[in-house]
């Protein structure tokens, strides 16, 4: 029986070429304003989500290293690479086809001898040889990761003191009430389609970020700001121009493609939830 991990891996080798090939780089949801009212073009709101998650973080003028966990081909890293001139990234995802992309990428853009992208399991990270890091980015990765208390615990490590955590990742409601057995339906469909361990709520979130050491945790849900893109997503999938693509990737990401129904049912009902969290390693 393939783990968690390799089923990560195996699902994004084989959808990242579609992906970049309808979306491009950026591997996340867009900001549609907080009301999700704000009409933009949707490649323009995946840039948009990106800064507006480092100007509700608070994220610092000047950095001098940071840490993409989670990073997909890179798009974030390299979005922070330029912001940052003089710092020095790292990326790590599990999949090596992203990481070959993201390298390339990297070369293209010219940051690569300051941006390094590798696959490999962020809980394997070690903070000694890795970090310290000014910044943690974790955009829409922490969901796949099982343990969020030792994932919490990682960060706080490999995080320089007065370095934050900046977060975006999906979760479930708020309890109570309890999720109904259709919350349940929907959110268990999603992580199986999707390659999730169960979700846990923003609340759950926070207080692994507290238990762990860090301060000034803040948190909101953003989920009327990003439900627009699901619109647009299947609209995407929907288009036969990307049928080809599709049929290419295989049996899984038709399988992803299919959970997209769940996901905007989900958002519909509020079962599913998109959380930012901030957090802040003291300094001492």
């Amino acid at each position: 029986m393939s783990t968690l991990n390799t089923r990560i891996k195996d699902f994004y080798d084989a959808s990242t070429p579609l992906w970049l090939n309808t979306w491009g780089e950026q591997m996340h949801h867009g900001y549609y304003g907080a009301d999700g009212q704000l009409e933009v073009e949707h490649k323009q709101a995946q840039i948009d989500m990106i800064e507006e998650l480092l100007s509700w973080g608070q994220a610092p003028e000047k950095v001098r290293s940071f840490l993409d966990s989670g990073c997909g081909v890179g798009g974030s890293s390299r979005y922070l690479a330029l912001r940052y001139p003089e710092a020095k990234g790292l990326g790590v995802t599990l999949s090596p086809v992203q990481a070959a992309n993201g390298q390339r990428y990297n070369l293209e853009a010219g940051v690569g001898d300051r941006l390094e992208i590798r696959a490999q399991d962020v809980y394997s990270l070690d903070p000694d040889e890795d970090g310290p890091f000014d910044i943690i980015w974790s955009m829409e990765s922490a969901e796949h990761m099982a343990d969020k208390q030792a994932l919490m615990k990682l960060f706080f490590k490999m995080l320089r003191p007065g370095g934050q955590l900046l977060m975006a990742t999906w979760c479930h409601r708020e309890e109570p009430p309890a999720l109904s057995g259709e919350d349940q339906r929907v959110l268990q469909n999603i992580c199986d389609l999707y390659h999730l361990p169960p979700l846990v709520s923003i609340p759950v979130l926070a207080e692994a970020a507290r238990v762990v050491g860090f301060k000034d945790t803040m948190t909101e849900d953003w989920s009327k700001a990003v439900e627009p893109f699901w619109g647009a997503v299947i609209r995407s999938g929907l288009d036969p121009r990307n049928w080809p693509g599709l049929i290419r990737a295989g049996k899984s990401t038709i399988k992803g493609a299919w959970a997209m129904k769940y996901m905007k049912e989900g958002f519909r009902t509020g079962a599913i939830r998109y959380g930012v969290l901030r957090a802040t390693k003291p300094m001492r």
